[in-house]
């Protein structure tokens, strides 16, 4: 089908901040860049003292399941909360409790009495609170800019998450490593870190209040909760293309973000590098997904889109493979970019996709089982996490990778529909 200048896709294509001209989504914007800097940061600064604490892939590998496992378990409740509720209240109030959550961890860490549970407990939580609120920003969203901007919109959501890599894990890395005076065994360094992350997310709570979108259901309950949950999958279970996307998006996330987990122990134990080499490593990530974001803004009217969705996921595949084998910082950090690319480009460009097939009264529902499908992330990690304790984390990367373009070929063969996107405007 030809695009008339007038049509959507086009209109994105010729206007690459348009989804920036409508002030509530400035401060949608500004509150996800806040929490990203928060949750950056804490990734780097727990990474760094768990791993220095235990010298154990697997203990790493816990860490991320307790933040991951509560997606499972409470991601479809925050579906049905977004469909039945107003959304901005449960948007910006969840940063705010991470933020109370967050000045106990740094005062036990200033203590020296933090232990490897303390992490686990705040990962918990902080998983909870996300699995509650981020089906409803992400409903949110298409609500503020239309669905006319929400390519450009979800590119720029996803670059909000993709900025604070550049910055955020170079800047807790710096903090480590700087104010503990080389230290880095000390937990002195990480507490200064964690009163950042506090005053982020408290950041973040203020940036979303400040919405006027209100984000009232659009049509009111008239069912239990649990029929509206059965409605929701039910209706991925039905649909050829949204069932399809979510499947291409959990293969990433159960094969292709294993590198998050394990990026500190192939630091030290491969690199033999410090904490401001890791905040190197996790900008660069950044750096490539920021251009890729911004490239899937630019050119939100790409034709055969399904298609390029699959050739991210197999590339995504191949960068985690290639990163595994490399042995010196330069390549690593060539490649880590190049995944941060590829991986922006597909994660933004599937999440509008599915956007775009939905009705506004069940786009919460749908977004909490796209999700929850994420929490899966253990089957993945759980056995590469195995390899890197028992074989080396190179074996483990190298697996990962090759995994996700196996798993990939497969399910692109099974998916015609999904082949068959063009625009993505026109498949509903």
């Amino acid at each position: 089908m030809n695009q008339s200048a007038n049509s959507p896709a086009a209109l994105i294509e010729q206007r690459l901040f348009s989804a920036f001209k409508i002030r509530d989504y400035l401060y949608l914007w500004l509150g996800m860049l806040g929490s990203a800097f928060a949750m950056n940061m804490q990734l780097v600064a727990q990474g760094w003292l768990v791993y220095e604490m235990t010298s154990s892939p697997i203990q790493l590998t816990w860490v991320t399941l307790s933040f991951m496992l509560p997606q499972v378990f409470f991601s479809l409740i925050g579906g049905v909360l977004a469909d039945r509720i107003r959304k901005k209240p449960l948007i910006g109030w969840s940063p705010m409790v991470n933020g109370i959550a967050t000045i106990y961890l740094t005062a036990v860490i200033f203590s020296g009495a933090v232990t490897f549970w303390h992490f686990i407990a705040i990962g918990v939580l902080n998983g909870t609170l996300m699995a509650l609120s981020i089906p409803a920003r992400t409903a949110l969203i298409p609500e503020i800019v239309g669905e006319s901007r929400i390519f450009n919109a979800m590119a720029f959501n996803t670059a909000a998450w993709n900025l604070s890599r550049i910055l955020g894990p170079a800047l807790a890395g710096f903090m480590i490593a700087q104010i503990a005076d080389g230290d880095t065994t000390s937990t002195y360094g990480v507490g200064w870190v964690y009163v950042v992350i506090t005053a982020l997310y408290f950041f973040s709570g203020s940036s979303v209040l400040l919405i006027t979108h209100s984000g009232e259901p659009t049509q009111p309950a008239k069912n239990s909760a649990l029929q509206d949950t059965l409605e929701g999958l039910r209706y991925v279970i039905n649909s050829p293309i949204v069932g399809g996307l979510i499947l291409l998006s959990i293969l990433p996330f159960l094969f292709g973000l294993s590198i998050n987990t394990l990026l500190p122990a192939f630091n030290t134990d491969v690199l033999l590098a410090g904490p401001d080499t890791l905040g190197l490593l996790m900008t660069g990530m950044g750096i490539g997904a920021i251009v890729g974001s911004l490239v899937l803004a630019k050119l939100s009217g790409l034709r055969r889109k399904g298609r390029w969705l699959i050739a991210t996921n197999l590339l995504w595949g191949l960068s985690v493979a290639l990163f595994g084998l490399t042995e010196t910082f330069l390549w690593a950090f060539l490649m880590i970019s190049f995944m941060g690319f590829v991986s922006a480009i597909n994660m933004s460009m599937n999440r509008s996709l599915v956007q775009l097939q939905v009705d506004q009264h069940m786009r919460g529902r749908i977004m909490s089982i796209d999700l929850m499908s994420h929490g899966l992330m253990p089957i993945g990690v759980l056995p590469i996490g195995y390899i890197a304790e028992h074989v080396s984390v190179a074996a483990a990367l190298v697996t990962s990778g090759g995994i996700l373009i196996l798993t990939t070929v497969i399910a692109a063969l099974a998916l015609p529909a999904v082949r068959r996107i063009d625009t993505g405007y026109t498949q509903r």
